[in-house]
């Protein structure tokens, strides 16, 4: 496929990216951003194609397994089981079964929303991250350790997925990963430098005896690990299904673990457990129409509603720069950037108002439709203007005045994508995680639990004693930037495009460029994952690192933008229909791969 126009001038801008570079420290200096994984290198990717069905995952064990279930007659949702319990075992640093996920899935007919968010234990409240002083905890003084562990909930939300649409027995689905547990899988260069750069995890016993050797050395690039305790807790969910992990012996063994931590104790415990239930969403769908393309096309963009904050972010800042005249520039124009983040900025100025768990926080005006509404995002786009705002304030979708406090800012953290399509006409977007790299390093039975309460706001109220929507609950979901999504023809109803990234807050921007090039630009998923990242968090511009040129970022600076270069480690997965197939596309700043038939 020939390279388009964009795609050509782009590359121009991103020479020498397709070499494996060394690991580069997950925080970027003077940029005030924590990465959520550090950069370990650029590894160019072909893209594909295929005709049958897909799979993309960031890693190719975790690909192969899904496609092995596939050709064994399986649907999406199988596939996607076998997949995850594979990145449990060789991505331990970004998803696995002691963390949580959000699933979209489309049946044919349908779109369905599956919540296995992690949830708060009964026994905390929103002093969980304070001192006695009531300053908040910093982020790895609270994450490491019990304090920051929710109760899982992956395994029971693809269980009830699993239920619903699954076509081959769940046992069967385990046995690929059960199968590289016992035998070993080998260790790539970006799991080793990981590792390496972690000053944490060597801290948890079961943690240092597994992946590192008796100096404190990380397990060597390619070296063969095995890990028969995950092995053992595989096929016990294999037989016995989530009640495997939720009650008994090895929910006793996470408790203790949580519990009985030496320095930083949690709250979690075996009714929390027991108790944890996936939930069954209606996804947040919008319509988006591409001006200045030709032919014209109409879109309907399916993401996650709450407690994902991802759904209505992307929705805002497309349906806020539609309104521009962004859709007559290309990324290589720094006004298209301009728009671009001055769009993210309101976005992200209502996410911090608003968005937090739909079961403990109302949305805006009785719906979160609000704040997508035709005429509240011409209010929005009418504050753009020729300098940067710099840092936008909150809207207000509707007349009342809200009595919530926006959430401080706060780093968010890692993350994987998975996206499938099936023979059948199945396609899902999943995303899945533990939080930050190795989560709260604590392992328990081969695998890492998450440290998901810290996407909760530390501080509960703002100076005046208005309350933060996202605070510590007891038995609340936190806010999470995963932003899984499908893309359907409007008029026709056909699935076009599932895609998905890890990366944080940084999620959305990556899952925006993505939607933005493929539909506007008409760049394949391969060349629009290419791009160079960039995004705002209501702060400064971000640009990844050595992708942009200096008469690029001085224009945006004469335009008024704070502007700082950082690694921005996207982790993108993204499926497309074409006719007669499907193209794929996966990061090459990361290790994912899409296969299929």
């Amino acid at each position: 496929m020939a390279m388009k126009p964009i795609y050509v001038a782009l590359t121009l801008l991103a020479a020498g990216c397709s070499t494996v570079q060394p690991i580069t420290p997950p925080v970027a200096a003077g940029a005030g951003i924590r990465q959520p994984e550090g950069d370990s290198g650029h590894t160019a990717q072909p893209g594909w194609r295929g005709q049958k069905f897909a799979v993309a995952t960031a890693n190719p064990l975790a690909s192969e397994a899904g496609v092995a279930i596939l050709q064994a007659g399986g649907s999406a949702i199988d596939a996607a089981v076998a997949a995850q319990m594979v990145l449990t075992l060789v991505e331990p640093q970004s998803s696995g079964i002691g963390g949580g996920a959000f699933l979209l899935y489309y049946d044919g007919h349908k779109t369905v929303a599956f919540d296995g968010r992690e949830t708060a234990p009964a026994g905390v409240d929103e002093t969980l991250f304070l001192h006695a002083d009531g300053k908040a905890m910093g982020f790895h003084e609270a994450i490491v350790g019990g304090r920051a562990v929710g109760v899982p909930g992956a395994v029971r939300m693809l269980e009830m997925a699993h239920t619903e649409f699954g076509r081959l027995p769940w046992a069967t689905l385990f046995a690929p990963a059960i199968r590289l547990a016992e035998n070993g899988f080998p260790v790539g260069q970006r799991l080793h430098a990981l590792l390496k750069a972690d000053p944490n995890l060597r801290k948890d016993p079961a943690a240092a005896a597994y992946f590192y050797d008796p100096n404190g050395q990380p397990v060597a690039i390619g070296s063969t690990l095995r890990n028969p305790q995950l092995a053992g807790v595989l096929r016990r969910i294999a037989s016995e299904g989530s009640t495997a992990l939720h009650e008994g012996e090895i929910a006793q063994a996470i408790v203790d673990k949580v519990q009985k931590h030496p320095d930083n104790p949690g709250k979690l415990s075996m009714t929390d457990l027991a108790d944890y239930q996936p939930k069954r969403r209606t996804p947040f769908c919008s319509d988006h129409a591409p001006r200045q393309v030709d032919p014209p096309r109409n879109y309907r963009l399916c993401g996650f509603p709450p407690p994902s904050s991802g759904g209505i972010a992307i929705a805002q800042i497309l349906g806020i720069l539609n309104d521009t005249d962004a859709g007559s520039l290309s990324l290589t124009d720094p006004l298209w950037m301009h728009y671009y983040s001055e769009a993210s900025r309101l976005a992200f100025a209502d996410r911090a108002q608003y968005v937090a768990d739909p079961d403990f926080v109302a949305a805006p005006a009785g719906s979160w439709y609000s704040l997508i509404r035709p005429d509240y995002l011409a209010s929005r786009r009418q504050l753009i203007g020729e300098k940067s705002m710099q840092v936008a304030k909150p809207g207000s979708p509707w007349p009342e005045r809200t009595t919530q406090a926006p959430m401080p800012e706060q780093l968010e953290y890692g993350t994987s994508h998975l996206s499938i399509v099936d023979s059948y006409g199945n396609a899902l977007a999943m995303s899945t995680t533990i939080e930050d790299a190795f989560g709260a390093r604590q392992m328990v039975r081969g695998f890492l639990l998450n440290n998901q309460l810290s996407d909760f706001s530390f501080t509960s109220h703002d100076g005046s004693g208005l309350p933060v929507a996202n605070r510590v609950e007891a038995g609340k979901r936190p806010r999470s930037s995963m932003s899984p999504t499908l893309v359907f023809d409007a008029d026709t109803g056909e699935v076009l495009m599932s895609g998905g990234s890890p990366g944080g807050a940084l999620i959305i921007h990556y899952t925006t460029k993505l939607l933005y090039a493929t539909l506007h630009w008409r760049l394949t998923p391969q060349q629009a994952i290419d791009l160079p990242n960039f995004g705002s968090l209501n702060g400064p511009t971000l640009l990844e690192e050595g992708r942009f040129t200096p008469t690029f970022i001085d224009a945006l600076k004469a335009r008024g933008h704070a502007v700082n270069q950082i690694p921005m480690t996207s982790g993108l997965q993204a499926i497309e229909r074409i006719r007669g197939g499907f193209l794929g596309g996966a990061d090459p700043r990361r290790e994912g791969s899409v296969l299929g038939e």
